[in-house]
């Protein structure tokens, strides 16, 4: 399956922003800042194991239940 990445800083970044514009640029940042640049991932980036625990962990920390991924 692909775009999993994409589709878990999408959800990371939606539960914490939670439609507030200000939290969801100071999450982009917080992403970027670990490594994870919301622009470089797509639907159709390929699925990279590493990245996907990576994000897991980063999330764990924000406080976001990504459910199953």
């Amino acid at each position: 399956m692909t775009g999993t990445t994409k589709r878990m800083i999408d959800r990371i970044m939606a539960e914490r922003a939670q439609g507030n514009r200000t939290l969801e640029l100071t999450t982009r940042t917080k992403l970027i800042l670990k490594g994870f640049n919301p622009d470089k991932f797509a639907a159709t980036s390929p699925d990279n194991p590493v990245l996907i625990q990576k994000l897991a962990t980063i999330a764990q920390e924000m406080g976001v239940n990504l459910g199953s991924f």
